[in-house]
């Protein structure tokens, strides 16, 4: 197997929605919030869904990898339940190797309230469920180490059980990639997240915002300065500035999209993954990595939804 993903199981509900539901229900735009499984019923309740569809942000960059005929497989907990069983069948059905065994659990499957606003930009409200339960006992140390890069999202990390299953699956893993995955995750986790960049990571994907809050600078030389000094594969999502790719004190760097129609921003980030490592795992060079993640961003941000 080429890439094995490990991240939260979430079936995305997508509704659109203006800017006065944002500032109604204090929401910050662009951001993720946790919230329990009560808020996610208020909050939907006055809401027209648009499309509901098996998410997750590892899971969409895995489908993506899949979908560009790569061998890839996906961790992630749900339960035995309506949700769950639509969840591994979304996946199977992208011919992504679902290596989670349901069982009935006291939590529902987790779901992601997605709101996107008149100018394209996705707000999310999360409610776990069970994927934030996942532990060391779901990570199979002989399935990790036959995949050649282990790909992890910040928003799994947490203390306690996700902790223990991300240790394992870094101990067990031959080369891991990560993604920062929200401005509001990096600033609740900054002190662990260093931790991780600095020792044991070997690829970091971050946007501007990511990045700036993890090292506390607003300076993209300090950024660079920093990239440059650990010596790891840091790539950098900068919006309609494009991205940059830094490697062995090299830097390298690739344009946005133009003339594109945006629809929905939803999965930007989680595809351009896809493409950079679909890149990385068929020896492609970073420039030619960094172009094929911007194919797949471009594209997948004009439709609505995160997946192709």
């Amino acid at each position: 197997m080429k890439i094995l993903g490990i991240g939260n199981a979430i079936v995305d509900v997508l509704c659109k929605v203006n800017d006065e539901f944002l500032i109604k229900n204090s929401l910050t735009k662009s951001t993720m919030k946790l919230i329990d499984e009560e808020e996610f019923k208020s909050l939907l309740f006055s809401l027209t869904i648009e499309e509901t569809v098996s998410g997750g942000s590892v899971a969409n960059s895995i489908v993506g990898l899949s979908q560009l005929g790569n061998d890839v497989g996906f961790i992630g907990k749900v339960n035995d339940d309506n949700l769950g069983k639509k969840y591994e069948e979304g996946l199977k059905k992208e011919k992504v190797n679902f290596l989670y065994t349901k069982k009935n659990e006291p939590i529902p499957t987790g779901s992601c309230l997605i709101l996107i606003t008149p100018d394209s930009e996705r707000t999310m409200c999360t409610f776990l469920g069970t994927a934030g339960k996942i532990n060391d006992h779901d990570i199979d140390p002989n399935i990790i180490n036959k995949s050649e890069i282990t790909f992890l999202e910040g928003y799994l990390w947490d203390e306690g059980e996700p902790k223990k299953a991300f240790d394992k699956a870094i101990n067990n893993s031959n080369k891991v990639a990560m993604s920062l995955s929200d401005l509001f995750c990096v600033e609740r986790h900054k002190d662990q997240f260093v931790h991780l960049v600095k020792n044991r990571l070997d690829i970091i994907f971050a946007n501007e915002q990511e990045i700036f809050a993890l090292i506390s600078s607003k300076s993209f030389n300090d950024v660079l300065s920093f990239c440059k000094e650990l010596g790891k594969e840091f790539v950098i999502t900068k919006g309609e500035k494009g991205s940059i790719a830094i490697k062995d004190n090299e830097t390298y760097q690739c344009s946005a999209a133009k003339n594109i129609k945006i629809t929905d921003l939803t999965g930007a980030g989680d595809l351009f993954a896809a493409g950079y490592l679909h890149g990385v795992i068929n020896d492609m060079s970073i420039q030619h990595s960094l172009q094929k993640g911007t194919e797949l961003s471009s594209k997948i941000i004009q439709k609505i939804g995160a997946r192709i």
